[in-house]
């Protein structure tokens, strides 16, 4: 049941969060979602982590050779971001961005576990001064979110722009 809403959500997002919509998009019924999980909440934590765990093994399965200089990452991460295979993840993450913003607490507390987890996986593929790693993959996490929110309202012409200066 949490694949074909992990599913669901993935292709249409999460912007009607109720049970009933959520349940009948995945043929049951709301009891039957409270059956599995204790309430709304539970839920959507669950989910978010379940989509965590997909874009993890897709991150994991990308061979990405030994670490490398931030700028060589600044060039290729934020065009992976973008791309149609991460695309339905970075939907889905900005998506909870725009939630966690207004003050929903779970998609905060869940987000942001998943940005760290994420700049975690970028810091251990920068090479150099280790005392530098921290702040050049934050700074790399902001570049890819950018790229995120420029595609997400119809600038990819300036992502593609943008990816020859690295900023940083």
């Amino acid at each position: 049941m949490l694949d074909r809403l992990t599913d669901h959500a993935l292709a249409h997002g999460i912007g009607d969060t109720s049970l009933r919509p959520l349940a009948k998009a995945i043929g049951t019924s709301d009891r039957m979602l409270l059956y599995y999980f204790a309430d709304k909440a539970d839920l959507m934590t669950a989910l978010m982590q379940n989509v965590a765990l997909r874009v993890t093994a897709r991150l994991d399965a990308i061979e990405t050779g030994p670490p490398r200089r931030a700028e060589e990452l600044a060039r290729e991460l934020p065009l992976l971001a973008i791309s149609d295979e991460f695309w339905p993840f970075m939907r889905f993450w900005i998506q909870v961005a725009a939630l966690a913003a207004g003050g929903d607490p779970i998609c905060r507390s869940v987000g942001e576990a998943i940005g760290r987890g994420f700049m975690e996986w970028i810091a251990a593929r920068i090479d150099g001064d280790p005392a530098r790693r921290q702040q050049e993959a934050a700074m790399l996490l902001q570049r890819i979110d950018g790229t995120i929110l420029l595609k997400s309202v119809g600038l990819d012409d300036l992502v593609v722009i943008a990816g020859g200066a690295t900023g940083i």
